[in-house]
């Protein structure tokens, strides 16, 4: 996963968190947000997104 991928996952998944506890969501939506925004930030921390492995895409050149 290259470094723009990895920032750009990072944020989102920090902006969906917030989102999540400060938005004022019901708490379905409130709930999704969050795992979506703990999924992004896990697939940022550890280089590694299962879709991209399942569908053989990169976006890092060294890789």
């Amino acid at each position: 996963m290259g470094t723009i991928d990895r920032a750009l996952r990072a944020v989102l998944g920090l902006v969906l968190l917030a989102v999540a506890i400060f938005g004022g969501l019901s708490a379905a939506l409130a709930l999704l947000a969050a795992l979506v925004g703990v999924v992004m930030l896990a697939t940022a921390s550890f280089s590694l997104c299962p879709l991209y492995s399942m569908l053989g895409l990169k976006t890092c050149k060294d890789c």
